[in-house]
C-alpha cells in the first residue's frame, strides 16, 4: 500500500515543473505554485519512505550549518533531524564562540563555513528589517564564493524563521492541514481565524501571522485576521495576501474581533505577537544597546497587552466555530491558561483537547525541511528520491 502511494506521488512530482535547483528558501511567496506543491509532495515522499523503513541518506559526507540567532526547540532540533536523515553533519555556528565577536565580516563568515557544506539554515527574527536582509547578505556572500572559486559549491540557505515569514512553520501547518482535510483542494472555502490572543510576555515576533496570511490565502481558503487595534503585521505581508485572494480566490478579511473571526471559522490559530510599531522601536533600542530604554518599552507594551486579557481562545469561542468542532492549531509553545502562565492564549481545557494534534502539526516540519533542503541540492528530485524507493536501502539493520 506505502508503495502504491509513494510511487503515484514520485510520478505527480515528476510532472511538476519546479525551478528550485541551486535555489534558496527564504519565502514562500517567492515560490510558484507548482514548488509549493512539490515541497509538500517531497515531504510526504521522504516521510513515507522513513515510515517505511527506507534509508533516505543522500550523502556520505557533508556539512548543515546550522545558524540560531534566537532561542528555539522546535525548529532546532527539526533541522538537526532532517539534515541528519539526509547524511549530513549538523554543525551550529556559535557566534559567541567565533571570530564573528572580533569583528569578522558577513560575507567572510559565510564563506569559512562553507567549504564542503551543502546547506545552511539561519533563524533570525527579533530585528524588524533585519533578519531577513542578512539571509540574503549570506546568500550573496555564498554566490560571490562559488562564482570565484573559493567554494567548491554554493550551499543553499534555508529561512528558519526571519523578521518577515517563517516558511519551515507554515509549510509544516499546511502538510497537517493537507492530511486533516485530505487534499489541498478540500481547503478551498474553509476558514482560517488568524488571530492575536493575549501572552503575559512581549516581543514575540510577527513571523508566523504573516507566514499564515501569506501562505494559506493560495489556496482559496477564507482567511480572516483578528488583532487588537494597533497590533499591525508589517504592510508589505498584507499586501502579499490581498494579492493571493485575487488570484485564487477565497477571501482575506482584517478586523479587531477575536469572536468575528472565530465565527463558523474551519480552522483556529490564536497566537500573540508583538505589534510592528514595538518591533521596530525594539531594534533601535537592541542596536544602541539601550537597556533602559529596553526595560520602559517592555512595560509598557505587557500594560497594554495586559487590556486584551480577554483575547483568549477558550470553550465558549470554541463553540461558534463550524460545528463547535474547528482544528485548533499553534506553532508552539503555547502560554496555556493555568499551566504556563496565570492568563494566556489558550485555556488548559482547549488545548488539553488538541494537544496530540498540534505535536502532530510539530511532527511535519522535519520532513518539509529535509524537502527543502533536497529540492535545492538535487536537480531531479523525483528520480533520486524514485532510486531510493526502487533500491529500498534499510533505515534500520533486521
Amino acid at each position: 500500500m506505502a508503495d502504491d502511494i509513494i510511487a503515484s506521488k514520485l510520478k505527480e512530482l515528476s510532472k511538476l515543473k519546479i525551478a528550485m535547483f541551486g535555489h534558496d528558501f527564504l519565502l514562500t511567496w517567492e515560490k510558484t505554485d507548482a514548488e509549493i506543491h512539490a515541497a509538500l509532495l517531497t515531504a510526504e515522499i521522504i516521510r513515507l519512505l522513513y515510515e517505511s523503513n527506507v534509508s533516505c541518506v543522500l550523502y556520505t559526507s557533508g556539512l548543515a550549518v546550522s545558524n540560531f540567532r534566537d532561542n528555539s526547540t522546535r525548529t532546532r532540533f527539526s533541522f538537526a533531524s532532517a539534515a541528519n536523515l539526509l547524511g549530513l553533519t549538523v554543525q551550529d555556528l556559535d557566534e559567541g564562540k567565533s571570530q564573528i565577536a572580533h569583528g569578522e565580516t558577513v560575507r567572510e563568515t559565510a564563506n569559512m563555513i562553507s567549504f564542503l557544506t551543502k546547506t545552511i539554515g539561519i533563524r533570525d527574527d527579533m530585528f524588524i528589517g533585519e533578519g531577513n536582509k542578512y539571509m540574503r547578505e549570506v546568500s550573496h556572500a555564498l554566490e560571490e564564493g562559488h562564482r570565484q572559486g573559493v567554494l567548491h559549491q554554493r550551499p543553499t540557505v534555508v529561512n528558519l524563521q526571519c523578521d518577515i515569514d517563517h516558511p519551515t512553520q507554515t509549510m509544516a501547518d499546511l502538510c497537517h492541514l493537507k492530511q486533516v482535510f485530505g487534499s489541498l483542494d478540500n481547503l478551498k472555502g474553509k476558514k482560517l481565524a488568524m488571530t492575536w490572543a493575549y501572552s503575559p510576555s512581549y516581543g514575540k515576533p510577527l513571523s508566523v501571522p504573516q507566514g499564515i496570511i501569506g501562505l494559506m490565502t493560495r489556496f482559496g481558503m477564507q482567511v480572516a485576521l483578528a488583532a487588537p487595534d494597533g497590533y499591525n503585521l508589517l504592510p508589505e505581508t498584507v499586501r502579499v495576501a490581498e494579492k493571493n485572494v485575487r488570484q485564487a480566490g477565497g477571501s482575506f478579511t482584517v478586523s479587531n474581533r477575536m469572536e468575528e473571526a472565530f465565527e463558523n471559522a474551519d480552522i483556529v490559530y490564536p497566537k500573540s505577537w508583538a505589534p510592528f510599531s514595538v518591533m521596530e522601536q525594539r531594534t533601535k533600542l537592541l542596536k544602541t544597546g539601550d537597556q533602559a530604554g529596553l526595560k520602559s518599552l517592555e512595560k509598557q507594551c505587557l500594560d497594554n497587552n495586559a487590556r486584551f486579557k480577554n483575547w483568549e481562545c477558550n470553550e465558549k469561542l470554541m463553540k461558534s466555530t463550524r460545528g463547535g468542532e474547528a482544528l485548533y492549531m499553534h506553532c508552539l509553545p503555547a502560554d496555556i491558561s493555568g499551566v504556563s502562565c496565570k492568563e494566556g492564549e489558550v485555556s488548559a481545557g482547549v488545548f488539553e483537547k488538541y494537544r496530540i494534534p498540534t505535536y502532530k502539526e510539530a511532527s511535519f516540519k522535519p520532513f518539509i525541511i529535509a524537502a527543502m533542503i533536497v529540492l535545492s541540492r538535487f536537480e531531479n528530485p523525483s528520480e533520486i528520491l524514485g532510486n531510493l524507493h526502487h533500491r529500498k536501502p534499510a533505515r534500520i539493520a533486521s
